[in-house]
């Protein structure tokens, strides 16, 4: 049986307008009620605030939950941008702890430097690095100082803090010098405090090997390398570097010189190690040179008129004689 839609209507729509026009009638009344400057009415306004607003907690969880979460995720976004804000500062500082590290270092050197007494006859003259003309097979510089200023072929060239390499040919303007990494370079030095002599062999790296070393054992990464002197070619007691040890235990030099930034060069006069000619008061002399002992006091028979008895070389050839 098809159910009556206008009989429904017919009670719905007459119900929806009592409904809507009751609604407007209680909004209305508490409209003037609010409004209303009265004692009476004030009093009882505070009495309905009494007692709605406490049962009306329920329906205020939800507005109170949203305002919270907002606050909370306001309260995220700040914390979030503040540990962005510290890990970026905490990069910096691990870059300004770097450089803090190497400047440590580098005062380190400087200070030892200072500490170092080298030949007071060892003047330089400051070259100014022209061009760097390394290659795969051969690391060099020019500078623009030659004969005319006095340079001579072999003399060393550092870059104030640690060694750098030789000069290797001389013009009349320019000289050319051979770093310590060049595969031609070969350098005595010794490793300090052990007092290990070795040799340091260029191959065009940054960190040569040290080679002919006498002991190892005594030889630790962080020691001290300076130039030995042997040979006569550089002047002893020349910073090199300090040494260290790659991934395979080999020993290496960490060079001193910042071979990146190679702008001035000082190169050094170097005319000789002086030699020791006197043996000194408590060397004796040389074989051959020694003075005649002197003669021993008379004897008591050759204070009464015997003749004194002849040595036993002297009888063997009184013997041989007769």
């Amino acid at each position: 049986m098809a159910k009556d839609r206008t009989q429904d209507d017919d009670y719905v729509t007459p119900l929806r307008r009592m409904l809507v026009s009751v609604l407007v009638l209680v909004l209305i009344a508490i409209f003037l009620v609010w409004r209303i400057d009265s004692p009476r009415v004030e009093r009882f306004r505070a009495q309905v605030i009494d007692r709605v607003i406490p049962q009306m907690d329920w329906a205020m969880a939800p507005v109170t939950g949203t305002i919270n979460l907002l606050r909370d995720f306001q309260s995220y976004n700040r914390i979030y941008d503040q540990n962005q804000e510290l890990r970026r500062e905490l990069q910096q500082m691990k870059a300004w702890r770097e450089a803090a590290l190497q400047l440590e270092q580098e005062n380190a050197r400087l200070l030892d430097l200072n500490n170092v007494r080298l030949d007071p006859r060892l003047t330089y003259i400051t070259g100014v690095v022209m061009a760097d003309s390394g290659s795969p097979y051969r690391q060099s510089v020019l500078l623009n100082i030659g004969s005319r200023d006095g340079i001579v072929d072999g003399w060393a060239a550092m870059d104030g803090i640690g060694l750098v390499g030789r000069i290797s040919g001389v013009g009349h303007q320019i000289s050319r010098v051979i770093l310590l990494t060049d595969t031609s370079s070969r350098l005595p030095v010794t490793i300090q405090p052990s007092g290990q002599t070795a040799m340091i062999m260029g191959n065009n790296t940054s960190a040569p090997p040290i080679d002919f070393l006498e002991n190892p054992d005594l030889v630790r990464p962080g020691d001290r390398v300076i130039s030995s002197g042997d040979g006569d070619v550089f002047p002893a007691g020349l910073l090199v570097g300090q040494v260290a040890q790659d991934a395979n235990g080999r020993l290496r030099v960490r060079l001193a010189a910042d071979y990146e930034r190679l702008e001035y060069l000082r190169v050094l006069r170097h005319l000789g190690t002086e030699d020791l000619t006197d043996p000194g008061s408590l060397i004796a002399p040389p074989a051959g040179t020694l003075a005649p002992l002197p003669a021993e006091p008379a004897s008591e028979g050759q204070s009464e008129g015997r003749p004194a008895q002849p040595a036993a070389g002297a009888q063997a050839t009184g013997g041989t004689d007769g």
